[in-house]
């Protein structure tokens, strides 16, 4: 018989390294680990309703969500297979400081931060052109 079957493996939280245990934890009894920051319903309502409107324009055709430890990230793509037009960024870090959202470009430059999503999201909205008549 082998006794790799017999052995029972235990499962540590995800992303802890195997080094990491329940040593390391007892070390710090006051922290806990930092928990995923996400969009809430409205701010995706928000986004969404703005991204489909985009949609419906023809300008941007896929979307990518990514939810991390320190940020989330609405990533705004005209194909799939491109880099993101645009980045639409919740940190919460920033909550104080210069607002928590921010809109980057896609060669990293911020286009626009704040406190309120509705206002930082605007700047991706086209202003009228006049036409000649």
């Amino acid at each position: 018989m082998d006794k790799t079957t017999d052995e029972i493996i235990p499962l540590r939280p995800w992303g802890t390294s195997p080094a990491a245990g329940a040593d390391d934890q007892a070390q710090r009894p006051g922290q806990r680990p930092p928990e995923r920051v996400a969009f809430d319903r409205r701010e995706l309502q928000t986004i969404l309703g703005f991204y489909g409107t985009k949609v419906a324009e023809g300008e941007w055709r896929d979307y990518a969500m990514d939810f991390g430890r320190e940020k989330a990230v609405f990533s705004v793509f005209r194909r799939a297979s491109e880099v993101p037009l645009y980045r639409i960024v919740k940190d919460p870090a920033l909550a104080r400081k210069q607002g928590m959202y921010s809109v980057v470009a896609q060669g990293g430059l911020i286009m626009k931060r704040g406190h309120d999503l509705a206002s930082v999201l605007r700047v991706l909205a086209k202003t009228p052109k006049l036409t000649p008549v």
